[in-house]
């Protein structure tokens, strides 16, 4: 005789997930943080507490509640921000330097995740959103959604270093390479690159560089596949438009 179902596991003909990519995909937190939360006991399921972050949820069928407060999809939120240098990309900093969300308090948006990162030193096109699957579109390496940054470096790079720094390294197990690297404009001892990658390792402008000596002076991320940081002042953020967000779509 078959074992009969747990009765905390719904019986749908629809596939389920895990509670905590649930929780994500309705928009309300990023997975790790749902993980957290269910690990806690703050997240009840038809009224039980649910400690388990793979329990098969189905989102459509259950009452799911957070802190007491029931759970249902949010708005989906798609905004560019031109992100300062010095700010960290992160919703809380254990050495206390400021970040991204700071600088959007006073906005009353719902939880919104970074779609890729940019590292403290680093400036420019920024998109958060609480669309996980459509973030994720956008970060899958199989997409190679091209990323355009604008590289103020130590040097005037000759078109041989250019065509080094094309073909690429191997760096800490990792190959590092840029589509394009092109000359905007040099001053008499540093110039201006524009990098076209189609991928984004950890600090993979910083060490493609490092590896043939270049230092970087300003690293500017100016375009995302096809939206451009344009004329968006520095610190400040816009919603995206309906077609910037569908233009933008992987997947």
């Amino acid at each position: 005789m078959p074992r009969p179902r747990p009765p905390s596991v719904p019986v749908t003909g629809r596939p389920r997930h895990g509670l905590a990519r649930v929780l994500s995909k309705l928009g309300v937190c990023s997975r790790s943080q749902a993980e957290q939360a269910v690990r806690e006991g703050r997240v009840t399921v038809d009224g039980r507490c649910i400690r388990d972050p793979e329990r098969p949820t189905d989102a459509e069928r259950e009452r799911l509640a957070l802190d007491g407060r029931p759970v249902a999809a949010a708005e989906r939120v798609y905004i560019a921000l031109n992100k300062p240098r010095g700010v960290v990309v992160s919703a809380a900093d254990e050495r206390g330097r400021d970040t991204v969300y700071g600088l959007l308090e006073a906005a009353g948006l719902p939880w919104l995740g970074p779609v890729g990162r940019l590292d403290r030193a680093s400036e420019g096109l920024l998109l958060l959103s609480n669309d996980t699957g459509w973030a994720a579109g956008l970060t899958e390496p199989r997409h190679h959604v091209d990323k355009t940054y604008h590289v103020q470096v130590d040097c005037r790079p000759d078109e041989a270093l250019l065509a080094k720094l094309r073909a690429g390294v191997v760096d800490a197990g990792e190959r590092l390479a840029a589509v394009v690297v092109s000359v905007l404009r040099e001053g008499e001892k540093n110039a201006w690159l524009e990098v076209v990658l189609d991928e984004g390792r950890n600090r993979h402008i910083r060490r493609l560089l490092a590896a043939h000596d270049i230092g970087v002076l300003r690293l500017i991320r100016v375009a995302i596949g096809p939206l451009a940081l344009g004329e968006l002042p520095k610190g400040q953020w816009r919603h995206l438009t309906a077609d910037e967000v569908q233009a933008l779509r992987r997947g």
